[in-house]
């Protein structure tokens, strides 16, 4: 079940993470808790990020029911890989049959104790109730998955007293383990894995295209055999739906293996259980991909995954620098140019190398302005943009070259204000033109397929509320809505259904909030493959902007610097080029390690391809 992270990034390429064992802490908390009182705390250890390992002491010889369940919870908050000696604080069955992995649940504090588990004055007492208690914050599922949470917990552990050896022991409790919000942090890493949207190939080759599956594991605890199990076994239950994994069904690490790790040539061999037989070469391909996509979020600087089958055969090796061309990954395109909308109405763009202040006009009728633009969408492959236009009542789609016109508008609204018009749309690697119709009458969702086509409408079931933004993920199988309902926004991740030739059309699934303690949400913007950045309030708070995850999870690292009156974001999924955004000094921008700089002052509706 056991005791207490902050915004930034997930860990991606290029952040280091210590997986290595510097030296061993043991904790020493037995002795710190009495045996009698009616509410105690169990502290959080306090948050260490060297690579240093905790493991905690064993019960002492004759300790009390407080001292056991002191030293219970802070064992689960230790390195130790299979809770050895957490289990030694239980009876012997109990100890059997307890599964810790089940569930991680995480609280805002250590965990209270709010009975007294100590037998005081009643010596002849020889089991005792305690009662756990917190105010929840998550949790992690079995299959990793994080969650956010609230309300109250409250579990019962149950302790007794062996008459023969007169030592005290836990004989009942939950599954799972509990433990405060810092001690989560210091144990466990964000970790993203990566499959394949289904049924979804671009370019002209046809490659796949890789979806984040964000999951958590314990990051001293042999984290890369650990995530190399959880790629094997498959997506969460959320974005199961709509991914698919190369891997066939049953494959596995061979037994006994762990301790994986690259050799010194950051070169890293996994062995399955896999006949060569059973592997077709591209397929094998695919598979290394998501290997090595999902292995560079601990190792960094992995140049090739080879994966081996049974008997040591070789099924096939990938380099890191193939692996890009295999699949389509938003977070390793880097976007050529930043656009926005200037003082005369027109799109404009900057290199997104450039150091200077300099725009030019877009190639196109957009670069002309004529349809007061208010928002814009450039495609991913910045040849196509679409421009909100006409004080946000029509969608146009043209062309960024020369000569080129608008022509009809694809997609109109009614809504009686600007803001209750067309948001500003957003493209997928598929090509796919997304944007939102916020008229609270009739509030939709629209998809045109590569742009041109008729708009399709997209069912949204559990859609509560009036959409006020809508941004759909480079991978296509994934959106963020932002959702006002009396007088609060809220922003939703959504898994997108494709239609699979039964005519149920596309549709927006399993809603699941990514900013619950949020009450306003003024811009948002995808930052890399399964985060966002957000710039938004808390209630009675001021605007801020942080990095949210799409599970919900807070990000470690600092957030963007403060920045007053933030009404748009702009951020890529390629971490290397800097944020834009649009504010009360108009468009600003954020290279890595400096200050905001003005961009343009009367500039607005920054974007980034997609």
């Amino acid at each position: 079940m056991a005791a207490d992270r902050t915004g930034g990034a997930r860990r991606r390429p290029g952040r280091a993470v210590a997986y290595a064992a510097l030296g061993v802490v043991l904790l020493a908390g037995c002795a710190s808790m009495p045996d009698s009182g009616d509410l105690r705390d169990v502290e959080s250890t306090p948050r260490q990020d060297t690579g240093v390992r905790v493991f905690a002491m064993p019960p002492a010889d004759g300790a009390g029911p407080g001292e056991i369940m002191q030293g219970f919870l802070e064992a689960l908050t230790s390195d130790d890989p299979q809770y050895d000696t957490a289990r030694k604080y239980l009876t012997t069955d109990v100890a059997h049959a307890w599964r810790p992995e089940r569930s991680t649940t995480v609280l805002a504090n250590g965990p209270s104790i709010e009975t007294d588990c100590g037998p005081g004055g009643r010596e002849e007492t020889n089991s005792v109730t305690c009662v756990l208690a917190g105010s929840r914050v998550a949790t992690v599922d079995a299959q990793q998955a994080y969650q956010p949470a609230g309300g109250s917990y409250r579990e019962k552990l149950h302790l007794t007293k062996d008459r023969k050896s007169g030592q005290w022991r836990i004989d009942g409790l939950p599954d799972g383990v509990v433990m405060g919000k810092s001690d989560f942090q210091r144990n466990y890493t964000p970790v993203d894995k990566y499959y394949f949207a289904s049924d979804t190939a671009v370019g002209a080759g046809g490659q796949p295209v890789a979806v984040a599956d964000p999951v958590f594991v314990r990051g001293k605890v042999d984290a890369m055999t650990e995530m190399v199990r959880s790629l094997l076994k498959g997506p969460t239950a959320w974005l199961g739906p709509v991914v698919r994994s190369s891997f066939p069904t049953g494959t596995a690490l061979r037994k006994g293996v762990s301790g994986l790790a690259p050799d010194d040539q950051n070169r890293l061999t996994v062995p399955l259980n896999l006949k060569a037989s059973r592997v077709a070469a591209g397929k094998c391909t695919e598979m290394a991909t998501q290997m090595l996509f999902t292995l560079r979020n601990l190792a960094p600087t992995l140049e090739s995954v080879e994966l081996l089958g049974t008997g040591d055969d070789r099924l096939c090796e990938l380099t890191d620098e193939r692996a890009e061309s295999e699949a389509w990954h938003g977070s390793s395109k880097r976007p050529e140019y930043v656009y926005f909308i200037d003082g005369k109405r027109r799109v404009v763009r900057m290199p997104t190398t450039s150091t200077g202040t300099a725009s030019v006009p877009v190639p196109g009728p957009l670069g002309e302005g004529g349809k007061g633009l208010r928002s814009v969408a450039v495609s991913r492959d910045e040849h196509t943009a679409a421009g909100v236009g006409d004080e946000g009542r029509s969608l146009y789609v043209t062309s960024l070259a020369s000569g080129g016109s608008y022509g009809q508008a694809l997609v109109t609204s009614t809504g009686a204000t600007t803001a209750d018009r067309l948001t500003t749309p957003s493209w997928d690697a598929r090509g796919d033109l997304w944007v939102a119709d916020s008229d609270p009458r009739r509030t939709r969702l629209f998809v045109l397929e590569q742009g041109v086509a008729k708009p399709e409408q997209v069912a949204v079931p559990d859609l509560s509320g009036q959409i006020k933004d809508a941004r759909v993920a480079a991978d296509g199988a994934r959106i963020a809505l932002v959702v006002e309902k009396d007088g609060k926004q809220s922003l939703f991740i959504g898994r997108i259904q494709r239609d699979d030739g039964t005519g149920q059309g596309i549709s927006v699934d399993g809603l699941r909030s990514a900013t619950p303690d949020l009450e306003k949400v003024s811009a948002i913007s995808w930052a890399g493959d399964s985060r966002l950045l957000v710039g938004g309030q808390e209630q009675g708070g001021v605007q801020q902007m942080r990095y949210v995850q799409v599970d919900g999870s807070t990000l470690d690292g600092p957030a963007p610097g403060a920045l007053t009156s933030v009404k748009a974001i702009a951020a890529s999924e390629d971490e290397r080029v800097p944020l834009v955004a649009y504010s009360e000094d108009g468009i600003v921008r954020l290279p890595s390690g400096a200050q905001w700089q003005k961009v343009d002052k009367d500039g607005t509706a920054p974007v980034y391809p997609g």
